[in-house]
């Protein structure tokens, strides 16, 4: 028989019954998707997946297929095209003239696919080095504009289709909008005073060459001219149907790309920086002339192949595919579409350093 006392001091040696816990409220308040590393995003591109094929095979391919469909638009639609332009063109009856012409034809895409351009680069490259033949025609030839418009339509799609096909569009062209400094690239209103600045270069080029020494380069040594009555009769507001989608193609080759490139202090991009106190003679002579930022650099150098590919085409084009134009005179009309790119590269790197 147990005592009171025993009984609690059994009850206080009980362990006591475990407390109830305490439930624990989580809030969410932000769902937020996997973090991408920019070393994960295809810096060349917007993300899409390259071509596959060996890089040994890339060009050749883009050369072939370029050729190939040029080739074919104008066999499809001859009767429309190089049909009302058989008055005016110059037959080419030596291999070294076809040469010439393919042979640069495959330089200038070389030029763009080894300088990783994609599609909308080399379109606007396209455009602003064939639009001054096609203007030619129409101004001075009174070739048809349908007819015009349908070779440059050919001339474009061969060449952007194979670039599209072969390699992805860069984020400045297919995701502007997560493109450095995008506010820019994205910006309509910028994007509309850059094309009338580029246009108004043009135009303003163009009409000054009119004034001074084109109309008598077109007399002498234009000698199939049917005609200069489109010299004395240009305006400013005429030129600008024209200039604008010069200016369009401008903006877009060599503001965008310039304005879409991330932007280092000056001479430091890859790690390399400059110490006067320490530099040789050939390092500070190439600071002082390539010391430049990345969107600066890119600026010059578009502006510079723009300059190159322009003249060389305009002049080829013009002296061995029209009838009855001479070497100066070709080396005249190139010099007008030679200025005003060179200006109007300047003037867009301007704007957009500042």
């Amino acid at each position: 028989m147990r005592t009171r006392k025993q009984t609690r001091e059994q009850e206080s040696a009980e362990p006591a019954p475990p407390a109830q816990p305490t439930p624990t409220v989580v809030t969410i308040t932000k769902i937020e998707g996997p973090t991408i590393s920019p070393s994960k995003r295809d810096i060349d591109g917007s993300g899409a997946a390259r071509s596959k094929l060996p890089q040994l095979i890339q060009f050749p391919l883009v050369a072939f297929l370029n050729l190939s469909l040029t080739a074919l638009g104008y066999s499809l639609t001859w009767y429309y095209t190089k049909g009302p332009l058989v008055p005016h063109a110059r037959v080419l009856n030596t291999w070294n003239d076809w040469g010439l012409l393919v042979g640069w034809r495959i330089f200038e895409l070389a030029l763009g696919w080894f300088s990783n351009f994609d599609g909308y680069d080399i379109t606007a490259l396209n455009l602003l080095s064939h639009g001054p033949l096609l203007y030619l025609l129409y101004a001075f030839y009174e070739a048809p504009p349908n007819a015009l418009l349908l070779t440059l339509a050919i001339e474009t799609l061969a060449t952007y289709l194979p670039f599209r096909l072969l390699r992805p569009l860069s984020t400045a062209h297919a995701d502007p909008s997560h493109a450095p400094n995008a506010d820019i690239v994205t910006d309509r209103p910028i994007e509309l005073l850059t094309t009338l600045l580029a246009g108004a270069i043009y135009s303003v080029t163009l009409f000054f060459a009119y004034a001074t020494y084109l109309p008598s380069y077109l007399v002498v040594h234009f000698t199939s001219l049917p005609s200069i009555a489109s010299a004395h009769e240009a305006t400013y507001v005429g030129l600008l149907p024209v200039t604008l989608v010069l200016g369009f193609a401008a903006r877009a080759f060599v503001f965008t790309p310039a304005e879409a490139t991330p932007t280092t202090p000056k001479a430091e991009d890859a790690g390399d920086k400059f110490d006067p106190a320490s530099a040789t003679l050939k390092e500070t002579v190439r600071w002082n002339f390539w010391g430049w930022t990345p969107p600066t650099k890119v600026v010059i150098c578009r502006t510079a192949l723009l300059v190159l590919v322009t003249g060389a085409n305009t002049f080829l084009q013009t002296r061995l595919t029209i009838e009855g134009v001479e070497t100066p005179g070709a080396l005249a009309w190139s010099s007008v579409w030679v200025l005003a790119a060179a200006v109007t590269g300047l003037a867009l790197g301007a704007v957009g350093s500042g």
